[in-house]
């Protein structure tokens, strides 16, 4: 599994507990991936002006035909706004119909985000077998 480096959020300082959320995506070809990263790293950029984030990697295991982001949250709220925005709605209407997803959600805590990965990554390898 390969992942980006932390891309941190205008709410990576502040305290308290956080909402970790986790996206699969399993992509039918191989040759959607580029442009499934490509849109994934263009959410990346603006991840410094969303309100609520706290931070996010990018995963993918291409192999696996797998891809997708482990996102922290300052709290439900914010997940949902990003959710809604205008281009993550454009993205997922394109791609959606181009494999399967899943997601999935939990409460952590904000100053282990090693601990993050490592459930995340955990989480993410319980049904399927991932590259290691």
């Amino acid at each position: 599994m390969l992942r980006s480096p932390w891309r941190a959020g205008p709410a990576a300082q502040a305290d308290g507990p956080v909402l970790v959320s986790v996206t699969d995506f399993t992509a039918r070809r191989l040759l959607d991936l580029p442009g499934i990263a490509r849109a994934g790293y263009r959410l990346r950029r603006d991840w410094p002006e969303l309100e609520g984030a706290v931070g996010m990697w990018l995963w993918t295991s291409p192999l696996e035909r797998r891809t997708g982001s482990v996102s922290v949250w300052t709290d439900e709220k914010a997940l949902r706004g990003f959710v809604k925005s205008p281009l993550h709605v454009d993205i997922m209407r394109k791609y959606r119909r181009r494999g399967s997803i899943r997601a999935m959600t939990w409460p952590a805590e904000r100053s282990d985000l090693a601990e993050v990965w490592r459930a995340s990554r955990r989480r993410l390898m319980a049904d399927t077998r991932v590259e290691a």
